[in-house]
């Protein structure tokens, strides 16, 4: 029996941090969306560059068991130097990778991920695979993410798992290649999940609106999804279980990257629900979690253990989850 089985694509990431003197930001008054401009058919100095795995699977993987949960990855991986970096990696974190195929003549997954100013822009390889959802073992959870071209298929054998094994709980958060092309598609789940993860940009593309969070949670939740969370960057996360909304602002760490921070917040918020922790708790070890990777650069370095989260949390005992 697993405690968690997370579905999606691992990569392998190459973060280059840009001096602050070798780009420029254009940001639009009217709006918050900013281009970040570098000369055209320039040579662009950087201060130093980084690997390591990530993708939402792989990094919830490695972020619940460090909270001490037993977990698997089921995910296509190519027989190209990235997959075997990517095998070693999950191996080396103590994920179970049995449910790993690698595709002969395949390659796997990378991105490409320009730190500049503490944000991220990600330049993001979706390699065509062919997926299908193996025999899974008994898991508690499962966690479905972020796939490319032809997910569908796979999510079409997750859906009729999920009816044949009512006791298996849901957990998504959608990736970039299924927001942009599989809305209708990722909704069809929405009546058999547990805890749904987004953004707030995400959300409105979700709900097809561009009203405010409070709104948000409510449409969301009216889609059948039990709790949902979204979060807002440096402005905190929100939660709503049907009865409560919460609020939780950031703790005030240091910054220097927010690539991971997203996962690391799931990764801490989902291990203490299924440690049976309320969503009190949850929003805290979520929030502790988030803050210590943006303190690294690379979505996992940064991920705590329940005694990691729980000594920033004692180091702010003022900064709790509001009801509003």
């Amino acid at each position: 029996m697993f405690d968690l089985i997370t579905i999606g694509d691992p990569t392998v990431d190459t973060f280059i941090i840009i001096d602050e003197k070798s780009a420029k930001l254009q940001c639009n008054i009217k709006s918050e969306k900013c281009l970040l401009c570098l000369n055209y058919a320039d040579k662009i100095p950087f201060e130093k560059t980084e690997q390591s795995i990530g993708g939402n699977a792989a990094n919830l993987a490695v972020g619940c068991k460090k909270f001490g949960l037993n977990t698997a990855i089921v995910a296509d991986i190519g027989d190209d130097i990235n997959g075997i970096v990517i095998k070693e990696e999950l191996k080396k974190n103590k994920i179970n990778t049995d449910l790993l195929k690698i595709l002969p003549n395949h390659q796997s997954r990378y991105s490409i991920i320009i730190n500049y100013q503490t944000e991220r822009t990600i330049l993001s390889y979706h390699t065509k695979h062919h997926y299908s959802l193996p025999k899974l073992p008994q898991t508690k959870y499962i966690y479905y993410s972020s796939l490319g071209r032809g997910f569908e298929k796979i999510q079409n054998k997750l859906e009729k798992y999920l009816i044949k094994n009512p006791q298996t709980k849901l957990v998504i958060n959608p990736g970039s290649y299924q927001m942009k092309y599989g809305l209708n598609k990722i909704k069809n789940l929405f009546p058999q999940t547990e805890i749904l993860f987004v953004n707030k940009d995400e959300a409105q593309k979700l709900t097809k609106t561009n009203k405010d969070i409070p709104e948000l949670l409510k449409i969301l939740h009216n889609f059948g999804i039990k709790i949902v969370v979204i979060t807002n960057g440096k402005k905190g996360s929100f939660a709503f279980d049907g009865k409560n909304q919460y609020f939780m602002p950031i703790y005030p760490l240091k910054t220097i990257a927010l690539t991971g921070a997203g996962d690391a917040y799931a990764s801490g918020f989902l291990s203490a629900i299924i440690k049976n922790k309320d969503i009190v708790t949850a929003m805290c070890w979520g929030t502790a979690n988030a803050g210590s990777v943006t303190q690294k650069i690379g979505a996992q370095k940064g991920l705590l253990s329940v005694t990691g989260v729980k000594k920033i949390i004692q180091k702010y005992p003022r900064i709790t989850p509001k009801i509003f």
